[in-house]
This record gives structure tokens, sequence and C-alpha cells, in this order.
């Protein structure tokens, strides 16, 4: 058969006859290829230059033996004889080559299966003389139905094989003449043996009887008429070459290595046998394809089945990762030995290892090679640390898994659990990946049932069918959690340095106390406040776990003054606080911390001046509650008049397109909505003098009876509102905005109503630290976790908030969300080379973590 090109699964005399164009060229250019040896296309140039020898020799002598070849004898010949007495010349590798895809037991079946009776030749005997006896010892080499009836030069090379081993069986027994003049071995012989007693000499010297020159006058050969007993050098040959039918024992079928044949499954070995690993020609040990690739994936099972699948292993095969960073991209990695001097590693063959990885609906193999040290005899596994950690972050990031002691995790895995919110808790990781699993497992088990269904409903007799087997379990999702940390701990150094290299000229400093109830174990209740430093985009600086606030904090403020310092950066200019804004006698408590930054001015959050004054409420479900804050924010702000002019324009262009007739003050004031203000209006406090002044005639006004509900309830607590006030009055002036600085930045425009309106954002107060608050229990997954585990989740959260809050500041917003900045320091670095340009122009690089700006975060978690 041909095993290559269009003609694949042809047979060769089948392609050599065919006249086609394609098959032409083909055997055209087998005659001048240099085949590689014992191959599939050096044994179909071999029988096609056979035949063409054999076409020639027969149009050189076909008259002469057209002429000697009787009729009478071709005609008394059966088709059967003369089919199975067709000898060709060929090589025993030819007939190898032919049946490669048999297994050693089934060739040596054939090489050692006794004879079998075959159908007598008619011819005729001179009277008297007995048919002679079979040899008790020669043995047919090949079974009688393994070659294609068509596939002559299978049953050539069977032939010829049968020939020598009969040459040597007769050459052994010389001295039994009625050995060696058996007719019945001579079916090929066209001229009866009564005529032609020559011909009845032993017809081991003459193996190409099957071509006409075989019929010649003996003069053509010389050699095949000499009688034996005259030279026994020429008739022993044979019987000192019993090794040149062993072929097939030296080299077997490929095989699994044997510990891979431990660990992986029936369904896996077969497919990774026949495809991964080859024989080797010399020594017959498996080895591996030369032509490798990263992912093999199993053959799928036919569309058409003729047959009852023999197995369900075909329908629950999982694919195969090879990893092999030094054989595939011969890429140079060394030992990590101090004394070794990095010496180079080179190959120690494939790692007995395989590993199982979870997917997301599934599960696949993972193989590595063996690297090894001469100098030191140490050896690596490719995938351990030490040798990932010298490939460049092409090649690293070509690696798909985190391995761990018993499973191990797919990237993809991974990348779900990286995203801590609402609801993104590893049980429900656990929940999602069982029923992806099942309902890939369930859609197997449907494929090999609606294969087997068909000869379950057709036979009389209802066959016996292999149960599917059992899906494999999922690892619990206390392992998912583990993964997660083990995850982020391999990326913590990178994690650190994003954080430190986060800035701002407006700062926000607020503590919770929610996430600090979730250290356990030997941390546990060592940490009572949660502090967070951000800036005007919502980007948090630092976050520290203290005891207790105030002195606790000083080591904070140290680090992040020498992060501005180290970085080069400006000082900030303004920060808001929620306590510690201004002192009687002298610098504020904030003032004192930050030392270096002699220009800072400390604002008090309004958002919490507010809630002071509003404690002075008898209940905050009185019905004016609502009302008094309001009117308590109008006492502290005014819009720009401006901004607030372009709005009602824009309202009112859209009333006009609607046509909806005379646009009153108040249909139109009923139109902006809180979110618009807030949007496109800027606003201003009010100043000291006017503030107080306000507050005062508010808290008098609801201090009185116009402060009652219905059933008299008084909204404010007459002793305590006073005394609040009194207190508070002096931290007016610490809510207001202060001078020369602008609190809002543009990011850009909107067109409503025929009006163009600019978009603001603001940077006052600290209400993003509050809405970070909400976050920040949800970093920590879980109830609890370790001070370790907890500082790598906390790490994780801030490094992703950050990056969401910076592509929210900016405009045009790129719709790649990816976190790594190692890969987008890659990219970029390969953009510029290759393509001439910067990938993202936002992109930043980060600054390198020194190992000093977060040790604040350890320290106090210690």
């Amino acid at each position: 058969m041909v095993d290559f090109g269009e003609f694949q699964g042809r047979s060769m005399k089948e392609v050599y006859e065919d006249q086609s164009k394609e098959a032409q060229a083909l055997i055209k250019y087998l005659v001048k290829a240099d085949a590689r040896p014992n191959t599939n296309m050096a044994v179909f140039k071999a029988y096609v230059l056979k035949r063409r020898t054999s076409a020639e020799g027969t149009r050189e002598h076909q008259p002469a033996s057209t002429s000697a070849l009787p009729s009478p004898s071709s005609s008394a010949l059966p088709p059967a004889a003369t089919q199975t007495g067709v000898r060709k010349p060929a090589t025993v590798k030819a007939l190898l080559g032919r049946g490669k895809n048999l297994t050693p037991s089934q060739i040596a079946k054939m090489l050692t299966s006794p004879v079998k009776p075959s159908p007598a030749p008619q011819c005729t005997l001179p009277p008297g003389r007995p048919l002679p006896a079979q040899p008790p010892a020669q043995r047919q080499l090949f079974l009688t139905g393994f070659a294609e009836e068509d596939d002559e030069e299978l049953a050539a090379a069977a032939s010829q094989c049968e020939t020598q081993q009969t040459t040597a069986i007769v050459h052994v027994d010389v001295h039994q003449p009625p050995a060696r003049q058996p007719p019945v071995h001579q079916p090929p012989v066209h001229q009866p043996p009564a005529r032609q007693p020559p011909a009845r000499q032993p017809p081991v010297h003459q193996p190409p009887v099957h071509q006409p020159p075989a019929r010649q006058p003996p003069v053509h050969q010389p050699p095949a008429r000499q009688p034996p007993a005259h030279q026994p050098p020429a008739l022993q040959p044979p019987v000192h070459q019993p090794p040149a039918l062993q072929p097939p024992a030296h080299q077997p079928p490929a095989e699994l290595p044997s510990h891979w044949k431990d660990q992986l499954p029936p369904s896996q070995q077969e497919w990774i046998r026949h495809t991964l690993f080859k024989a080797n020609p010399r020594t017959g040990k498996p080895e591996l394809v030369p032509q490798l690739k990263l992912w093999w994936h199993p053959p799928q099972p036919p569309l058409i089945h003729t047959q009852p699948p023999a197995s369900p292993n075909l329908f629950f095969t999982r694919p195969l990762f090879l990893w092999m960073p030094h054989k595939m991209w011969l890429y140079p990695v060394v030992c990590v030995r101090p004394a070794c001097g990095k010496h180079r590693l080179t190959a120690a063959g494939v790692y007995r290892t395989v590993r199982r990885v979870l997917d997301v609906d599934g599960w696949y193999d993972l193989a590595t090679e063996y690297l090894e040290c001469k100098r030191c005899s140490k050896k690596y596994p490719a995938w351990s640390e030490d040798i990932l950690g010298q490939l460049d972050l092409g090649h690293r990031s070509q690696f798909p898994a985190l391995l761990t002691y018993r499973y191990s995790c797919d990237n993809r895995v991974l990348r779900m659990m990286r995203e801590r919110t609402m609801g993104n808790s590893v049980a429900q990781l656990y929940k999602k990946l069982q029923e992806q699993h099942s309902e890939a497992w369930m859609q197997r088990v449907l494929q090999y049932l609606t294969a087997c269904e068909p000869f379950a409903r057709i036979c009389v007799v209802r066959p016996v069918f292999a149960e599917p087997p059992p899906m494999p379990a999922l690892p619990k999702p206390k392992w998912l959690l583990a993964v997660y940390a083990r995850d982020v701990l391999g990326r913590l150094d990178e994690v650190k340095a994003k954080i430190t290299s986060t800035f701002g000229s407006v700062l926000k400093m607020d503590s919770t106390k929610k996430i600090t109830k979730k250290l356990a174990g030997a941390a546990a209740g060592t940490a009572a406040w949660c502090t967070n430093v951000g800036n005007e985009h919502g980007q948090v600086l630092v976050a520290v776990l203290t005891a207790s606030e105030g002195h606790a904090l000083d080591l904070m403020a140290d680090g992040l003054m020498r992060r501005y310092r180290e970085a080069g950066e400006a000082p900030p200019q303004l920060m808001y606080v929620d306590r510690d804004c201004c002192s009687p006698y002298g610098p504020c408590r904030v003032n004192a911390m930050f030392a270096e930054w002699d220009g800072l001015q400390v604002r008090l959050d309004i958002w919490h001046f507010m809630r002071r004054i509003a404690a002075g409420v008898t209940t905050e479900a009185h019905p004016l509650y609502g009302t008094f804050l309001a009117r308590l924010s109008t006492c502290i702000f005014e819009w720009d008049a401006d901004d607030v002019a372009a709005l009602r324009r824009a309202k009112e262009g859209e009333l006009a397109a609607k046509r909806i007739g005379h646009i009153s003050e108040e249909a139109v004031k009923s139109r902006i909505s809180r979110r618009e203000l807030a949007l496109h209006c800027r606003r201003r406090t009010r100043g000291v003098a006017e503030t107080t002044r306000l507050i005062a005639a508010l808290i008098s006004v609801f201090d009185s009876e116009r402060g009652k509900d219905t059933l008299g309830v008084p909204l404010l607590d007459h002793e305590r509102i006073q005394q609040i006030w009194k207190e508070q009055e002096k931290h007016v002036s610490c809510i207001q905005d202060p001078e020369d600085f602008s609190l809002y930045t543009k990011t850009g425009t909107l067109k409503k109503g025929g009006v163009e309106l600019s978009c603001y954002r603001c940077a006052r107060g600290s209400t993003s630290l509050e809405s970070f608050h909400l976050h920040l229990n949800r970093f920590i997954p879980g109830t609890s976790a370790s001070d370790a585990h907890f500082q790598a989740y906390l790490l994780e959260g801030l490094m992703r908030w950050n990056d969401d809050r910076m592509e929210d500041a900016l405009q045009g917003a790129s719709s790649i969300r990816c976190f790594g900045s190692a890969l987008k320091e890659a990219v970029d670095q390969l953009s510029q080379t290759v393509l001439g340009r910067s990938w993202d122009d936002r992109y930043r690089t980060p600054g390198a973590y020194t190992g000093k700006k977060l040790a604040l975060i350890q320290h106090q978690k210690e």
C-alpha cells in the first residue's frame, strides 16, 4: 500500500498501472528520487524499478518465449495455481514496510505459523512416481489471507521468503533425492514436469521464475542449473542467513515509556503511543517523533460506525500538552547552583511524571523533558521554576498551567478567580466548573451511546457494550483557593511594583474596620483599623493594618514620602482627612506626619463634617431628615452660574425639540437631574463667614416649631445640636476649597439640545475612598484568611482596582482589559522594535519594586 501523498491507501500495483497524469508524474519522480531507506517511498521506488526492468526484459525476449511456450501447458493451469505461483523478487524489508501497522505479536505469529494445506497444483506426474513428502521442518512464513489479492509486491516478498527457507531446508537434506525433486513446489513452471525433467531440479535456485527470462535456455542462469552436490559453498549461504528473516524482532512498534503507562489511563495510552512516539530502528526503544509541537489532540471518533465500538476509550480521550523548551526551541538554560558557574543543561530524556491539569470544561495531560547538568549531575524537569524563570516572556507565556503537589490548574481557571467582586467566591467558581465539566462529559457519553444504539436495535441478541467511564472528580473549593493564593504570591513583586508606582496631587486618607475581622490564625485580633490613602482618580496608593489610628501611621507616612522622593515626583498639594485636620496649638497632626511636604494643605472631608452635624437629630427616620441634609449642603456649596445656565439652555433645547408648547422655568428645573448637575456643573464652597451664618440659621429654624413633624416630634435635639455646633464651628474653615487650586478636571464634552456641555470630574473630599471601602471587604475571598494570604489578596485587589480607575480616568479607554504589567511591557518593547511604534501610548512602565516601599505593610501586619 502507498502511505503518502494523494494516493495514500491505494496499492502500489494500482498506482503504477494508473494512466492519469498525477500517477504517471509520481512514477517518473520516484525513478529519479533519492528515497530515504526503510521508508514506504523507498519500497515503492523499488517496486517501480522492478516493474520497469521486468517490462523491458519481457519486450526483449517475448518472441522466443512465445514460440517456446506450448499453449496446452498454459491452458492447463487453473487460475488459482497461476496466482499462487507468482514469484517476483522483493526484499523482506519491503514486506516489513507493508506490515508496519502490525504489532510484534502479529508479525511473529505470521513468521512461525505452521504450514497450511494449499491446493495441489494440477500437473501430471510420470506413472508410478509418488508425490514427494513435505519436509516436516518447513514453515509457512505468512498467512494465506494476509495479502491483498491485487497486492503483488506483498505476495512476491512472501513468496521469496518462503523460497529462501525452502532452499535452506533442501540444502540441509541434500542426500535425500526425493526431497530435492518435489514438483508440487513448482506451480509457476509452465512446462509439464514429464516433458522437462531438468525443471524438477531444486526450484530454490531459481527465485525469479515468475519472470519470462526464467523460461529461457539455461545459458542465461548457469549458477541456477549447477548440481547442488558439486557446489556446496553456493548451496550453503541460505543456511547461514536466518537472521535476514528476523528484522521485525529488532524493530518493534513504538511503545510508551514504562512510567507513562502507570500514570495514563488506557484511553490515553493508545493514541499517544501512535502519535507521539516511534520505535528506534536500531534498538527498538520508543523515542519522540521529530516534528514536535506544544498541543497534541487525540483522534476523533468516526462519524459513521460500520461496526459496534469496541470500547468507549476513543470517546473519552483528552489533549496532551508537551513542554520541551530545550528540545523545541534549543533555548539555552543553565544550572542554578552557584558552584556550577551557570553550566549549560543538556537533554536527559522524557520526564517520568505526567501531570493532569484542570481546565474550564475538562482535563488535559502535561508532559515535559528532563534536563541534566553534566557538572553536578543535578536534573531539572522543564516545568520547574528554575527553568521557567530563565525563559523570556514570549516563551514563558506559552506554559499554560500552575502546578501544585497533586493537581495542576490551567491559567484560564485562575483568571476566573482574579476578579474579586460580589458573588465571585471559590464556591461559586466550583459550581460553575462542575456544571461545565458535567455537560462536557454528558455530551461524550451521549456520542458513545448514539454510536452503539443502531447495533443494539438491529441485533436479535443485544450485544454487550462497555460502560462509559465515570467522570473525574473535581478538586474541592479549598484547593481552588490555595491555587489562587499561589498565583498571587508568584506575581507579588509585579503587583507591589504597580501599586508603589501610583502617585497623585490630591490625596485622601480614611480608615475602616470591616476588613480586619477576616484576619485569622496567628494574626487574628492584632489589627483594628485598615487605613487607606488614595488620589484624585480614586486609586489607592497604600493600605496598612494598624492596631490604632494616630501615631501608628507614622511609618506609613514615612514610606509614602520616601516613595515620592525616590521617584522624583512633586509632593501633593492637598490632603482630605476625616480627623486631625486642625489644631489650636500649632500644626495639625497630619501636617506633623508629612513634615517633608511643606506646602501640603489639610482639609476636612465635607461629608464627614455633615455627618457630625447630623448626629444631633433625634432619629434618621424623621420626615424632615432628608430636607435638613439637603439644606445643609446648600449652606456649604454654591453652583457655578455659567455651568447651570448652559445646562438650562440645553434642557430648553431638548424640550423645544419635542414641541411641547410653552416652556416654563419650573418645567426646565424639573427636567434637570442631580446626576446631570454633578456631571456638567461645578460648585465651590461659600467661604467661612457665609457658611457659618447659613448653618447657624438652618439650625435655628429646624430647632424651632418648624422642625417638628405632624405629630409634634422635633427633628433636632436642642441641647445636643447646640453642643455639636459649638464644637464643629471651628472646622468650617477646614472644609473650604483651597485658593488657586482647581478641584475639577474636564474629561470631555457632551452635546444636548444643541448646546455643547463640558463633563467634569471632582477631586474634592474622600468620597471615592468610602466607595472603595465597600469593595475592599470583597478582595479577601471567604470569611477568613491567614496573614500571608490576606496580604496577597489585598495587594491583588488594590492593583486591579487602580487599573480600573485609571481606565475610567483616561479618555478613549482601550477595549483590551489586561492587568499584567510584565505582559504589557513585553508587548510594548517588541512593538517598538518590530513596528517602530508604541503599542499603547497611554501605557507607562511601572517603577521597579525595591523592597522598601511596601515594607510598611509587612511591618504593620507582623
